[in-house]
């Protein structure tokens, strides 16, 4: 049983009731979401929060506002996000590589999401596009400077701070392509794993694409298979979160195959919700229940749009099953939605 909501409030009835009528007025609705904002910034005006603590609540909201605000009119458009290094020079295999990918998934109608920088970043951008990139750049002390291709395009958003540069990429793409990087790489890969692995973040494919030939990501694999997976700090099936290529054609075809039957997902009275573009069988629902029952307690369903994804316009339409997952096995988890997409069984 869930248990109540707390009331949250500023801690004075009279600056509440004053909110609230305030709130009221001008956004009937969320209108609760946003009386608890306004309530959370006038808590922050008083002790012991610090002003240098005022300055990062306002500079992060201000950020997460208006990148919001970019990407909302484009949220029907599935989209990439694309890393790698910024010191790869249009000489090397890897800028090739990244602007012919960008360039296929762009055909295909997606949208692609990277920094704004040099580089891979530069090469994401060329072979999408300016009209189908967005640049979500960091403003740093050096590589700061937005490239040609999307310096001064509405879609190029600037940010002070990783934490909310990184919680756009994560929040506003549909897949995850890695080109070889530096630490950066590395940062948001493991971000990406980790969020997926601990069940806060849905699962997306997460590609790793490397030169024909190169050594990179097999040499990232076999570190997490005989330093991490031997050790037992990572579960076997935690390596099917992602996978790896050198070919653009395979790393298009991951991501397409990821989308064929499983649309999206979403936690509905602590059951995971799976909307799908075709609804499966009966058949295949026995099977699948049989096959993932180390995942599941009780069998899979089928389902109806809930209220709140009817309240939301959450893609009511499509058909829809339902689970009982154990969030702890991300893997597993994706291997089912891989299931689902490979069709009755």
């Amino acid at each position: 049983m869930r248990r109540p909501r707390h009331s949250y409030s500023t801690g004075d009835s009279s600056v509440d009731r004053q909110l609230r009528e305030l709130v009221g007025d001008l956004h009937p609705t969320d209108a609760r979401l946003v009386f608890e904002t306004m309530a959370t910034a006038l808590r922050l005006g008083q002790p012991p929060i610090t002003r240098l603590d005022r300055k990062i609540a306002n500079t992060a909201l201000k950020e997460m506002r208006y990148a919001f605000s970019v990407f909302a009119p484009y949220r029907h458009i599935r989209k990439v996000s694309i890393f790698g290094s910024a010191r790869i020079s249009k000489g090397d295999s890897e800028y090739a590589l990244t602007r012919d990918f960008s360039k296929l998934i762009a055909s295909r109608g997606w949208m692609v999401v990277t920094g704004a920088g040099p580089g891979i970043m530069e090469a994401g951008h060329e072979g999408a596009g300016g009209e189908l990139s967005f640049g979500v750049n960091i403003l740093l002390p050096f590589e700061s400077q937005a490239n040609p291709i999307i310096a001064g395009d509405p879609k190029l958003i600037n940010f002070k701070y990783f934490f909310i540069r990184k919680l756009v990429f994560i929040k506003e793409s549909d897949a995850f392509v890695l080109l070889p990087g530096g630490f950066g790489t590395m940062d948001e890969l493991f971000e990406l794993l980790t969020l997926m692995q601990t069940g806060k973040s849905d699962l997306h494919p997460i590609v790793m694409l490397d030169r024909p030939g190169g050594t990179y990501w097999k040499s990232f694999d076999r570190y997490l298979r005989e330093e991490l997976l031997r050790s037992g700090y990572i579960l076997e099936s935690d390596l099917d979160l992602f996978t790896y290529t050198d070919d653009v054609n395979r790393a298009m075809a991951e991501i397409e195959k990821f989308y064929s039957v499983y649309h999206s997902q979403r936690f509905v009275d602590g059951r995971l919700v799976l909307r799908l573009t075709r609804a499966p069988g009966a058949n295949q629902l026995k099977s699948l229940s049989q096959e993932f029952e180390d995942l599941i307690d009780g069998p899979i369903e089928t389902t109806t749009a809930s209220a709140a994804e009817l309240r939301d316009g959450d893609v009511p339409d499509l058909p829809r099953i339902s689970l009982n997952v154990d969030r702890m096995f991300a893997g597993r988890m994706r291997r089912l939605i891989d299931r689902l997409n490979e069709g009755p069984v």
